[in-house]
């Protein structure tokens, strides 16, 4: 991952330092070096090949990044505004990490965490000046998804998360922010569907060619169009209501049960964009304008997929 926000980061322009902080041999050092350099060259060449870049561009792009070892760590660490850390999941490497970077990094620098599993709230402890800190999850390839997670602690300063997203959205990426809850978003609700997407395979209710298709084509494409709370909204709550009673009698009762907010939005009336109100409030807004717009969001989906067929035309038959 950390090679992935390297590429990130001199893609676009900003000068990184890829920094080891576990005491190697020269040779072994030496090697780790070689490997990193030659996994992030092999990307870029990558990127050379679909058309993303030049070929002129990736011997500039990859001398933006630098390669340190322990010994040059506290200098390289010494002035940077913003730190990654992604050492191995555990949370003894976590504090052997972060013990190391509370004596190089400046205080006001923004530490983060880059960890998929253990959440924020477990490693601010593990922080000097905790109002610093926050988790940032990317989703790989690092350097092609837009979308960064930040999760927060209570004590994580404004004026750092504001900092954070400005820092992300400098290098073209979309930060999106969420609390310290398990799985961030992406990864909470992507788990749900592979699972359930296996699940199918092993009740021999699809193939895993058809549930592919019907995801890529079905779902995704529509997903890729409205958000997906947006997408309960469109549709009305009213219609996830009643779609999670019937399969959570038929197929499952615990994964298929409606949560209580759902329950709560039925009550109040708020269904959605039919209502004018749902999980948005869409009083204020003009709504067959927003209609079109999801219309041609969907359409620019489906001429991407190369799906969009244009009418039979009969006076060209």
């Amino acid at each position: 991952m950390g090679r992935g926000i390297a590429i990130a980061f001199a893609y676009a322009g900003h000068r990184i330092a890829l920094v080891d902080l576990k005491a190697r041999s020269a040779q072994d050092w030496s090697r780790l070096a070689q490997e990193a350099r030659a996994e992030i060259e092999a990307s870029l060449q990558a990127l050379v090949e679909l058309g993303a870049i030049r070929a002129d561009q990736v011997a500039r792009i990859a001398a933006r990044i630098e390669y340190v070892d322990l010994a040059g760590a506290p200098a390289a660490l010494a002035d940077a505004e913003l730190v990654f850390e992604g050492v191995p999941e555990t949370l003894q490497a976590k504090r052997e990490a972060f013990a190391a970077l509370n004596r190089m990094c400046r205080p006001d620098a923004i530490l983060t965490s880059t960890t998929s599993s253990i959440l924020v709230t477990q490693l601010v402890d593990l922080i000097e000046h905790p109002g610093r800190f926050l988790n940032i999850h990317w989703l790989n390839p690092a350097y092609l998804i837009p979308v960064v997670e930040l999760s927060v602690h209570p004590g994580t300063s404004p004026a750092v998360l504001a900092q954070a997203r400005d820092l992300m959205t400098a290098i073209g990426k979309l930060p999106v922010v969420c609390g310290a809850t398990p799985g961030y978003i992406v990864p909470r609700l992507q788990a749900l569907v592979m699972n359930e997407a296996a699940r199918m395979i092993e009740e021999g209710a699809a193939t895993a060619e058809e549930i592919d298709k019907a995801t890529r084509f079905g779902m995704g494409l529509r997903f890729a169009a409205l958000g997906v709370v947006e997408f309960i909204d469109f549709g009305g709550a009213d219609i996830l209501h009643h779609a999670s009673r019937e399969m959570s009698s038929t197929i499952d009762a615990q994964r298929y049960r409606a949560p209580k907010v759902l329950d709560q939005l039925i009550a109040q009336g708020h269904l959605g964009l039919k209502t004018g109100q749902g999980f948005y409030d869409y009083h204020d807004r003009d709504v067959p304008a927003y209609r079109r717009d999801v219309l041609l969001r969907t359409l620019g989906m489906l001429r991407h997929a190369g799906l969009y067929r244009p009418a039979v035309d009969d006076t060209l038959s």
